[in-house]
């Protein structure tokens, strides 16, 4: 990669740094990304509600929250008619690079960030630098690198020889496990002949990269609510039916869900509230939790069992609890062909230090319905790693990426995607 092209990525990276915004809110990411998809000139940009039916969300933000980091954005000078497009959370944007016939090549970047604050402590580059996060949210996952990646290929594909279609998705609301599922099911991947989805760091150093990331856990995210009937704690106890009794019913028993022969399996109960008052019986009680498996059969396993606790938890104590899945993503497996052809082209960048063919996850993605959406169509998908330095673990305030990773990764993946095309015309 050239210095002026690299130095423009690093550039636009540290103003998305500056500006993160939480699931279904990237309304200043998605803009900023479409003024770079009309510089570069893509053939066919589709942008929130024209790349997925708005409907088929999950864990979408309430309008009051929507409408502030709307107008964050419009006041942090988003473009206005991009703006409108994307009202309601509506964000995210697939771009369509077409060069002639050939095969149809797909790359997924995510570009939400994480409701965190960030780090102010000297040393912290972006605090030391000037782009520390100005919104409350933070990119404490890289996804502000991942945002670049996906630029900085289609300019790549875009100046090289490379004959077929390029689709590149830069996918919402990754962190709440909703964003993936509403595109899969809109179509928009289904000519996709080999795919790729791609992640930095991942506790992999820079210059080191890996061609498939393996055992990802499928997750089911859910809201459970009690309802009950307040009365006196005191004067009039037994009139009461305690949502909170109910709550803690149920979170103890969660974790007592059998483990199963069969593999890996995971319950969590996350965030738990309830009550008002020391002297009131309370009538209203949460938990946000999640449950995983090492393939999806066993997450269903899990998620049958969580709803018969949730449900005789509240029946023993006389409530009502009602059940909403919040975000759920199934397992999903590499295709070996596209993993060696990602490590054959990996050990042709002279920038990549070392490279791995596979490495385990042991967490979950959205990725994983793209992939398999691709698959089932009769497509190959792969989900690849970036190494980068990075200070503090993901999701901690200190998170940040090595740049030169990012001149890495676009070499790397531009080279992957260039290959397809010629592998396909031999």
């Amino acid at each position: 990669m050239d210095a002026d092209r690299f130095d423009r990525l690093v550039s636009l990276r540290r103003e998305l740094h500056r500006h993160p915004e939480p699931a279904w809110c990237e309304f200043y990411t998605t803009a900023r990304i479409v003024d770079e998809l009309d510089r570069i000139g893509v053939d066919r940009q589709y942008v929130g509600p024209d790349l997925y039916s708005p409907e088929d969300r999950l864990a979408v933000p309430d309008a009051d929250e929507l409408d502030r980091w709307y107008d964050r954005a419009r006041d942090a000078g988003a473009d206005p008619d991009v703006l409108e497009r994307l009202r309601g959370g509506n964000t995210g944007v697939l771009a369509v690079l077409e060069k002639g016939p050939g095969p149809t090549v797909g790359l997924r970047v995510d570009i939400d960030g994480l409701p965190r604050e960030e780090s102010t402590d000297p040393g912290h580059l972006p605090a030391d630098e000037g782009f520390r996060s100005e919104t409350g949210a933070m990119h404490a996952c890289g996804h502000d690198a991942h945002a670049v990646f996906g630029l900085g290929v289609l300019e790549a594909v875009a100046e090289s020889d490379f004959e077929g279609t390029l689709k590149v998705l830069f996918q919402p609301a990754e962190e709440v496990v909703g964003g993936a599922k509403p595109v899969a099911e809109s179509g928009h991947l289904d000519d996709v002949d080999s795919f790729l989805a791609v992640h930095v760091g991942l506790d992999h150093t820079t210059g080191e990269v890996v061609a498939g990331i393996t055992d990802f856990l499928a997750v089911s995210q859910f809201a459970a609510n009690f309802t009950g009937e307040p009365a006196h704690a005191g004067g009039h106890p037994a009139q009461g039916r305690n949502a909170v009794q109910a709550m803690a019913a149920a979170v103890q028993n969660l974790y007592a869900i059998p483990r199963n022969e069969g593999g890996a399996t995971r319950v969590n109960a996350g965030v738990v509230e309830g009550g008002t008052a020391t002297n009131i019986v309370p009538e209203q009680a949460t938990i946000e939790g999640e449950v995983r498996g090492e393939t999806t059969q066993l997450m269903e396993y899990m998620r049958e069992r969580a709803d018969d606790v949730l449900d005789h938890a509240a029946g023993m104590h006389q409530c009502e609890v009602s059940v909403e899945t919040t975000g759920e993503a199934p397992s999903a497996e590499n295709d070996d062909v596209l993993v060696d052809l990602a490590s054959d082209v990996a050990g042709e960048i002279p920038s990549i230090s070392s490279r791995l063919r596979t490495d385990p996850l042991g967490g979950s993605e959205d990725a994983t319905f793209l992939m398999r959406r691709v698959q089932e169509q009769g497509g190959l998908a792969a989900y690849v790693a970036v190494g980068t330095d990075h200070p503090g673990g993901h999701h901690t305030a200190t998170f940040d990426v090595d740049e030169d990773s990012i001149a890495i990764g676009v070499d790397w993946l531009s080279a992957v995607v260039e290959k397809l095309g010629t592998n396909a015309g031999n």
